[in-house]
């Protein structure tokens, strides 16, 4: 058994583990950093997997958060297809300890963050574990779907979210006969408003995808080990070469529960991206953070936006330099020729004001609670995004009552 020391573990090789990482340095950080990932590969963007890479637009490399030379560079000690599987620490409410990976190595550390992620939620029909079932988290999964892809003919997607939209816009595009089934009433009906989850329907029906919603389904159906089709609560059978499911994200939380870390619908932190045990930081779609505009309730946040932003507040707190950051949230998603652009923070809302015309496929919805501009949902309208987001950055608002007239640019209004 091998044993090394290091000053900081980042647990997780994700966006927030490489920027948090990159911010001790840029903070002058000159103690030696490990970052730890579970994969062979070194650390890529996930976003554009469901996008530019499974449409064959982007190569694994021009994914990678870094040039493979700037972690030697920053003496950050990046170990790949490594486990971390214990934690101990040296005592109940500190920050140093003993980690131990899969293959039996332990490595001391001074300090520890736990950037880990989540993990596709599997799911659980009959049926469920055939050739064929796909997922959309890892690289690998990615690159085994696109070469599924070159010879099915019949793609189900469960789940009408952004993953399953996404995947099924460039399934549909690459002429493919594909279903998206949902149990919901609508799609994306977790992130925005009723108007929006019409205007996608109609939009992916548009360009050839069927689209099932308030519909069960039974088992998934195969023949000799291999998906055959998708069997429906109702007994209808859809044929399928390809299931891929995209129902969601499930924080990694094993780690904080070995450490004692209260955890609630992901690992708690605070402002300042502290766990319970304030020696501990965490950041990334892993954490349950205080609303990150009005410090109010709690939040699960899986974007780009917030892994660097926490990631940044995380690395000042192991410094000692603990500095909370109100970052306006934002998001993305394409689907075929149609991209959503997303700021602020929609749940509360009592009104939503529409802004041009949906079926012109180029309008915004803004969402209000009590009057207040809490944010917007921008359907090939970079402009009204980019307005609206600099404008929750600042506190200010757009009056409901005027927010509607095209006849007038959105900046007029504010």
């Amino acid at each position: 058994m091998t044993s090394t020391r290091t000053g900081t573990l980042i647990v997780g090789a994700s966006q927030a583990g490489v920027q948090l990482a990159s911010s001790l340095r840029d903070l002058g950080d000159d103690q030696p950093i490990m970052l730890v990932g579970s994969e062979a590969r070194p650390p890529y963007q996930r976003p554009p997997l469901s996008k530019a890479y499974l449409a064959g637009k982007a190569t694994p490399e021009a994914l990678e958060f870094r040039a493979p030379a700037w972690y030697a560079e920053k003496k950050v000690d990046l170990r790949l297809d490594t486990k971390i599987e214990k934690l101990e620490l040296d005592e109940p409410r500190g920050g140093s300890g003993i980690a131990t990976t899969r293959a039996g190595e332990r490595i001391g550390f001074a300090r520890l963050a736990l950037t880990v992620g989540g993990r596709a939620r599997r799911l659980r029909l009959p049926g469920a574990e055939l050739d064929g079932v796909c997922y959309l988290r890892h690289l690998r999964n990615a690159d085994d779907l696109r070469t599924r892809l070159e010879a099915a003919n019949h793609i189900v997607v469960i789940g009408g979210g952004f993953i399953g939209l996404e995947a099924a816009a460039a399934a549909t595009a690459a002429g493919k006969d594909v279903t998206v089934v949902d149990v919901a009433d609508r799609l994306l009906g977790r992130a925005v408003a009723p108007v929006v989850s019409e205007f996608y329907l109609h939009a992916h029906q548009r360009r050839g995808t069927h689209v099932l919603l308030n519909t069960g389904i039974a088992q998934i159906e195969g023949v000799e080990g291999r998906v055959s089709g998708v069997r429906l609560a109702d007994g209808t059978v859809l044929p399928a070469e390809i299931v891929l499911v995209g129902i969601g994200l499930e924080p990694r939380t094993e780690l904080a529960d070995q450490l004692g870390l209260e955890v609630d619908a992901g690992i708690v932190v605070d402002e300042f991206a502290r766990t319970t045990n304030p020696a501990i930081v965490a950041a990334g779609d892993c954490t349950t953070l205080p609303h990150p505009l009005n410090g109010t309730g709690r939040v699960r946040i899986e974007s780009v936006q917030n892994a660097i932003a926490q990631a940044q507040t995380a690395a000042a707190t192991l410094l000692g330099k603990p500095q909370a950051t109100r970052a306006v949230p934002w998001f993305w998603s394409d689907q075929a020729d149609l991209k959503l652009q997303i700021a602020g923070l929609s749940q509360g809302y009592d009104q939503v004001v529409v802004r041009g015309e949906p079926d012109s496929e180029q309008f915004s919805v803004l969402y209000y609670a009590g009057g207040r501009l809490l944010a917007i949902d921008a359907v090939n309208a970079a402009r009204d995004f980019m307005l609206v987001r600099k404008l929750l950055g600042q506190g200010g608002t757009i009056p409901a009552e005027s927010a509607g007239d095209t006849s007038r640019q959105l900046k007029e209004l504010v």
